[in-house]
């Protein structure tokens, strides 16, 4: 699956001489968390909430709320945004979107191609497509099969439930240790004793079984 299909396209973006109270404003109407600065039509940042609360005064100020509220009205977002913010193209699959985000230590990215910022995707958009996935919320049954990791495992699998008109909707595969694995298969069918009892006479160990009705 690519950024693409996942990312948020046209999202709300502040531009870096435009102040903190305007980024809060945008912030606090469209429920966002962090926002991707702008210089006319390039990208040349990001501002989080987090960015903002680092560069307000803190409780012990002795400065008043009004000097506090003139200061912030003052301060432009370039002053105050994370600069040269790592990137992903829509093209990139998830995972790479993932490991980038894992890799860098971020929750999200702007999405860019050719230069122009086309959207942005979230940790939560990457858990949300994980969870799609592997068919966790879909009607039908899961089954965890711990097997060989050899060549024609894949195969001997897919002949069972073939072989039962089970049609399989999702399959990972959790590699383990001494020379083992486990193999989710989703399956629509909800009955599958026949399914299991197949497999169990083949050596393929069923240690887990997760029903969505």
């Amino acid at each position: 699956m690519f950024v693409r299909s996942k990312m948020t396209a046209n999202p709300f973006t502040v531009s870096q001489d435009q102040t903190i109270p305007d980024a809060q404003e945008i912030m606090m109407e469209h429920g966002v968390k962090r926002l991707p600065v702008m210089k006319k039509d390039k990208l040349v940042g990001v501002v989080s909430r987090e960015d903002i609360a680092h560069a307000s005064p803190s409780k012990a100020t002795s400065l008043s709320m009004g000097e506090i509220t003139y200061l912030l009205g003052k301060t432009q977002i370039k002053k105050v945004m994370s600069k040269n913010p790592v990137t992903i193209s829509s093209g990139a699959l998830l995972e790479e979107a993932a490991t980038v985000m894992r890799d860098h230590g971020v929750s999200f990215l702007p999405v860019v191609d050719d230069g122009k910022l086309v959207g942005i995707i979230t940790e939560s958009d990457i858990f949300d497509s994980f969870i799609e996935l592997l068919g966790f919320r879909e009607q039908g049954t899961r089954l965890t099969i711990e097997a060989t990791d050899a060549p024609g495992i894949l195969a001997q699998l897919t002949s069972i439930f073939g072989e039962h008109g089970a049609n399989i909707t999702h399959v990972a595969v959790y590699r383990g240790g001494a020379g083992k694995s486990d193999v989710v298969v989703g399956t629509n069918s909800q009955d599958t004793a026949a399914i299991e009892a197949a497999l169990e006479a083949q050596g393929l160990r069923v240690v887990y079984k997760l029903v969505n009705r």
